[in-house]
């Protein structure tokens, strides 16, 4: 891969494709999320969810549903789920039996807003609503399109996804991982659920060859680590208001990460390779239309929040 790739959109490309599907997910999240809890569980379930965060998961979803001509209907709730995972992760993080933290998206984190008790129970109602969502009561999803993605779904935040990588990560403060342990343990915290939006938008189209299948894939892996690694980078070269969270903490916490690992400069090619790598596996996808998803790859690796 080199700078100059005639395949790159431009940022104004990229905004084009991406407003209008960060719409969507906006108004649909709106109108899904906390309405029929409890007063204040619903309000701090909405907190969670709604005005802030990236997307870049349902952005994934979108893309890789797009590049198989997935259903949309089946795209958006799946686009849906997936962040309802991603911000019931963040809010249980933020917890002070966890990461003990006090600000996300700029703003204070859930528990610090609504309490201890109301933040563990707004991020399990929110994880419980993302299946709710992937299992509609009318026919807008096919009974099978219904199970393939709440497989998915599990399994990237599950003992094997996202919370074994937690686990992982608790574990290991202090400790002195070797790359192989580290790049696990970033694949099952965050790579899991990035990955498996990827595979959730495939699932929400036809069939695809074992190639192709296993192609985006392999993207998706490359995307989800890139992810972490340049999250590791940011930690210790932006500021908390440009992160929207306390800058320097994993150091403060002694936990191991890329830079703490490999140092600043190789942690920024590490992250340069698995954009190499990540464009690459759509290369060997052969699928005709994979512009989006490589713009968001791009997009993972030159962020600066």
């Amino acid at each position: 891969m080199k700078p100059g790739d005639p395949l790159r959109w431009t940022t104004e490309r990229l905004a084009s494709w991406c407003d209008p599907r960060l719409k969507r997910v906006e108004a649909a999240l709106e109108r899904w999320v906390g309405h029929d809890a409890p007063l204040q569980l619903g309000d701090a379930m909405r907190y969670a969810v709604l005005g802030g965060g990236k997307r870049l998961r349902p952005l994934l979803v979108f893309a890789a549903s797009e590049s198989v001509g997935g259903e949309p209907e089946a795209a958006l709730r799946a686009a849906c789920a997936v962040e309802l995972i991603h911000a019931y992760s963040l809010v249980h993080d933020d917890l002070p039996c966890m990461d003990n933290d006090v600000l996300r998206r700029g703003k204070p984190t859930v528990h610090v807003q609504y309490g201890e008790a109301g933040a563990l129970l707004a991020g399990d109602a929110l994880q419980a609503f993302a299946f709710e969502l992937l299992t509609p009561d009318d026919a807008s999803i096919e009974p099978s399109v219904q199970a393939a993605l709440c497989r998915l779904l599990a399994r990237a935040a599950g003992s094997q996804g996202m919370a074994g990588g937690q686990a992982i990560d608790l574990a290991s403060v202090g400790l002195a991982l070797d790359e192989a342990q580290l790049r696990n343990m970033h694949r099952l915290k965050t790579g899991a659920l990035l990955s498996g939006s990827v595979e959730m938008g495939v699932a929400c189209g036809g069939n695809l060859s074992a190639e192709a299948l296993a192609s985006l894939r392999a993207y998706g892996a490359a995307v989800g680590l890139a992810f972490q690694v340049v999250d590791d980078i940011l930690d210790v070269t932006a500021d908390s208001q440009t992160l929207g969270k306390t800058a320097g903490k994993d150091a403060a916490s002694d936990k191991p990460t890329y830079v703490s690992l490999l140092g600043l400069d190789n942690a920024r090619a590490e992250a340069r390779r698995l954009l190499d790598e990540a464009v690459s596996a759509l290369d060997r996808s052969a699928l005709p239309d994979t512009g989006a998803l490589r713009a968001l790859a791009y997009m993972v690796v030159d962020r600066d929040r």
